[in-house]
């Protein structure tokens, strides 16, 4: 039981510092979204050569590219941050970033084709299927500022296959894309 409870306490407060690392992410999480920017507080905003906003010098999109498609009627981008190399960047210890060894971060970004905006009101769910049926499992993605995300556990290196099933109060769809652990 004890054990159980480390390990909890272990995800909380590293997914809290995960999210607090990822930029964009704790701005959203202000009221309003924007953290008290207004239009034309752009000072520290920049634009990558392939057009995607940075901030700080951190792409918004951070992590490995892993899908770029069709999810249903929405345009999707999926993405994995590895966790560990995320807090050694932010500049945690070595013995704090180590806890986070094998655990990844899914981000998948729909868009609106007709529009190009951030799909609005959607969910969904992730089944992994991993190269054992130890690293196997299935979890719910939630609304982070601009994605849908979950913290995922793939500790064996080996081949990865999601499939995202997604929905809204009208619409459906799903993708299936692998990802390989070195």
């Amino acid at each position: 039981m004890r054990t159980i409870g480390k390990a909890l306490r272990t995800v909380v407060c590293g997914t809290a510092l995960m999210l607090m690392a990822l930029p964009g992410i704790t701005a959203a999480a202000e009221p309003g979204g924007k953290s008290g920017m207004q239009h034309g507080d752009h000072a520290d905003m920049k634009m990558d050569d392939h057009g995607k906003m940075k901030s700080g010098g951190h792409d918004m999109k951070t992590g490995e590219k892993i899908f770029s498609g069709k999810v249903g009627p929405w345009t999707a981008e999926a993405r994995l941050v590895d966790m560990k190399a995320q807090m050694e960047q932010s500049g945690v210890s070595a013995k704090t970033a180590a806890r986070f060894a094998g655990e990844r971060h899914l981000m998948l970004f729909l868009t609106d084709p007709a529009t190009g905006k951030p799909a609005a009101g959607v969910a969904g769910k992730v089944v992994i299927t991993g190269p054992d049926s130890a690293s196997s499992s299935k979890v719910t993605l939630i609304v982070m500022g601009g994605h849908i995300g979950a913290d995922v556990g793939l500790p064996t290196p080996g081949k990865y296959t999601f499939k995202a099933e997604i929905e809204s109060a009208d619409k459906k769809g799903s993708a299936t894309f692998s990802y390989t652990l070195k």
